[in-house]
This record gives C-alpha cells, structure tokens and sequence, in this order.
C-alpha cells in the first residue's frame, strides 16, 4: 500500500487552515493519504466514498466527515460530477488560555476524532449546522472581507462546540474526565508562569505524582508531552507578544520564560516553520493588506 504524508500549505498565515472546493469530473479516487491537520468534508452533489481503516463511509449530498490528525484515509467520487468542500485545520492554534482544557476532548489517544461520525448520522440537526459551518467558512475565505479572520475562528470553534454538545455517547467530553480533573493544578501552574522557567518537578508535586508516572500519565491525557505543551503555551504567548506589543525578539524570548535564543528559535520554527522575525513580518504585511 502506497501512503503518501500530505503537507498543507496555508494561504493566509494568520489562519492555520485550508479550504477549497473539488469538482471531480466522471469517477476519481485518491490514494492512501495522511496530514496533521483535521479534516472535514462535506458533499454538495454526487457521491463520496471515504475509507477509514476498515471502514467505508458512503457520503451524499448534504452529508459531512470528519477526520482526525494524521488519520490514514483515501476517497473516490462517482457519477458524472461530484462537488464537495474540504477544510483542513490544525486544531491546537483554536484553543487559547480560556478554551485549552477542551483540547484533552480531541487528544485522539483513546478515540479517533472520526468516531464521531455518528453525530452526523444520528443527529440531522448537528450535520445540517456543521454543514452550514463549512460552507461559511469557504464563503468567508473566498470573500476576504474585513475581519474574516474572526469569523472563520469563530466558526471552527462552533463546529467543536457542535461536536461536543452532540455526542450523546459521552466519547469526547467523558473521556479521561478523572484525569482532567487531576491535571487541572498543573495547566494553571503553566498558564501562571508562561514568563518563567517551568518545571516537570514542580508539576509532579502539583500532581502528586512520581516523575515516570507523571510524565505518561500527562502525555496519554493531553495527547503529547508536558515538555511539548509547555512550549506550546509559551510560543503562542510570543506570538502574540510580536504582534501586539514593540519588543525586540531577545525580550519575547524573556517574557515567555526562554532567554536562551537558540531555544527560542528552535521551538518558535518547530511551531510556525519560521523564525520571530519572519513571523511578526509576514503577520504585519498580511495584516496591512
């Protein structure tokens, strides 16, 4: 089996998604494929079939899928004409401080976002708004009309919000809900001191937790390390600090805890595939246009 890793160009910077309608002509297919990004779609005409490890979802007009990160999928239209929307997201940059303890709901270390295919099926309601959702976002993207931005950050969050509110089978917000609960000392502890040196030591008292305990239970939890997360949390401080405030790159580095340049800018890459410098430019001159 051929699988090809799909990287998702972004067009606008300050929005990390992608969103494009296909008109495939007589039957096409695509090969085995996998991205980061989450994937959803929804069918306007013809016929969709997207495949998922063993199984095939048959997708008509109005219906919708989603996928989850890096989930391994293919899909073939039929007929004549098949007109659908595809928007791909990197979920994580839609959670700031007030909204992060959702992010655990889409950890996906128990169960794959696309589980929640059900909602879709059993809930009319919910695909008919999510669709809804899809087919503004495209339009808001299309138009690019002032503060789009806002409306497609917007709109992304009420599609998790659907998601969430509709999984009557309790997959998302009842998963490792103990262990949420264990954790949140920790995430405040973090939030608290994006400026400073934060600690695994520290957030294993926190957790009363052993360090060997404490690191795989935060990981199997929150969907990636307490070394990853933190860098998260202060990276998207400096984001937000190159954009808003007039700091030199050496006092963001300070004010989100990592004075040590090289650091800085290995983790500011990792996140963003820039540096600072980079980043605050292209934001600005987006931003001007």
């Amino acid at each position: 089996m051929q699988v090809v890793q799909e990287k998702i160009e972004y067009e606008n910077p300050l929005l990390s998604i992608k969103v494009w309608q296909s008109n495939r002509e007589l039957n096409f297919a695509v090969n085995w494929h996998h991205h980061p990004e989450c994937e959803l779609m929804l069918v306007q005409r013809g016929r969709l079939d997207v495949e998922i490890k063993d199984e095939v979802f048959t997708l008509r007009d109005g219906d919708v899928i989603v996928l989850g990160s890096s989930q391994l999928h293919r899909d073939r239209s039929y007929g004549d004409k098949t007109d659908y929307i595809i928007l791909q997201f990197d979920l994580q940059t839609f959670f700031d401080q007030s909204t992060i303890p959702y992010l655990q709901y889409f950890n996906e270390t128990k169960v794959p976002l696309s589980a929640m295919n059900y909602i879709f099926r059993d809930h009319p309601e919910s695909r008919q708004a999510v669709a809804e959702c899809i087919r503004d976002i495209f339009v808001e993207v299309q138009n690019k009309e002032s503060g789009y931005e806002l409306a497609v950050n917007l709109l992304i969050k009420k599609i998790l919000l659907i998601l969430i509110r509709a999984d009557t089978r309790g997959l998302l917000a009842n998963q490792d809900r103990v262990e949420r609960i264990r954790l949140k000392p920790v995430l405040d502890y973090v939030d608290g001191n994006i400026g400073e040196k934060v600690t695994v030591e520290e957030a294993c008292r926190l957790a009363n937790m052993s360090y060997y305990y404490f690191v795989k239970f935060f990981k199997k939890t929150m969907g990636l390390s307490f070394t990853e997360y933190v860098n998260f949390r202060k990276i998207k401080r400096a984001e937000q600090l190159l954009l808003t405030r007039d700091l030199s790159i050496s006092e963001v580095g300070d004010q989100t805890g990592m004075p040590n340049m090289a650091h800085f800018y290995k983790m500011f890459k990792r996140f963003n595939h820039c540096s600072p410098k980079e980043f605050q430019r292209r934001m600005l001159a987006w931003g001007r246009g």
